[in-house]
């Protein structure tokens, strides 16, 4: 039985692992981008709805702190502000507020999480005070995000 080098008979590929070439079939890379993009038109829609949830939950806990700063603001003053002292009675003694002693904010007052100003009313339709967040659309009404937010 004559000795045969098998070495001689393997192409180079066969002979040296480290030079092979290896890799994914079109076939398998249309299979991931499918599955990735089934799996984005599942969840993305979901995510941007837990966003808009988000930002009328900002909106609320603002509406909140002006709030306690409102309420500590008639403590000392003996009153709310009016419609025309506004929100920024907060951070500015108003000339008719002798007992003033803030700021009450410590920061100056922000814009709705959709960049609108907040709407203060005094007094309110339901109380001494309304504030009011217009949502998303920024017009009085609506639905879902464009829903009016207040105290």
């Amino acid at each position: 039985m004559p000795f045969i080098d098998k070495a001689k008979h393997l192409s180079q590929t066969q002979r040296d692992p480290r030079t092979s070439v290896s890799g994914f079939t079109l076939l398998e890379l249309l299979v991931v981008i499918v599955i990735i993009g089934l799996l984005a038109a599942y969840v993305g829609p979901k995510y941007f709805a837990q966003l808009g949830k988000s930002e009328v939950t900002v909106a609320k806990s603002q509406i909140e702190s002006f709030e306690k700063a409102l309420d500590t603001l008639r403590l000392d003053v003996g009153r709310y502000p009016s419609s025309e002292e506004g929100l920024g009675s907060l951070l500015l003694k108003p000339a008719s507020s002798e007992k003033w002693n803030g700021p009450y904010l410590k920061k100056n007052v922000p814009l709705d999480p959709w960049g609108h100003a907040y709407v203060y009313r005094s007094p309110g339709s339901k109380g001494e005070y309304e504030i009011v967040s217009y949502g998303k659309d920024g017009q009085p009404g609506g639905v879902g995000e464009d829903a009016d937010i207040t105290n």
